[in-house]
């Protein structure tokens, strides 16, 4: 039978996933606060 436990402590996450994360978490993303910021910048401006 497969030991588990054993397995889990031996895993090692892929370079491929290690990779994919940094990039997610390194994205200057746009959400819904900068788009409402750049809204009321705008109706000021007017």
């Amino acid at each position: 039978m497969i030991d588990f436990e054993e397995e889990l402590k031996k895993f090692k996450p892929s370079l491929e996933v290690e990779e994919a994360e940094e990039a997610i978490y390194n994205q200057d993303l746009t959400d819904m606060t900068d788009i409402l910021r750049e809204m009321m910048k705008e109706a000021r401006r007017q």
